[in-house]
């Protein structure tokens, strides 16, 4: 499956990690989530290219910033 990986600031700890998983991972087509939080990255995967403008919505919403593709 293709992954998708962007960089976010403002990450820090386990609740930034588990806010932003949970609402990137309600987007429809996103099939896996995963947050590192040392290089401020989150990863989507899913069966086809996601939705940049949904993932940074989700991202701000959960009250982190998407920065871009990295």
């Amino acid at each position: 499956m293709p992954a998708t990986t962007y960089a976010v600031s403002g990450m820090t700890c386990g609740h930034c990690r588990t806010a932003v998983t949970e609402a990137v991972g309600e987007l429809d087509g996103v099939s896996g989530v995963e947050v590192d939080l040392d290089a401020g990255h989150l990863t989507v995967t899913g069966p086809g290219e996601p939705d940049d403008a949904a993932v940074a919505r989700a991202v701000d919403e959960a009250g982190y910033e998407l920065t871009g593709r990295v």
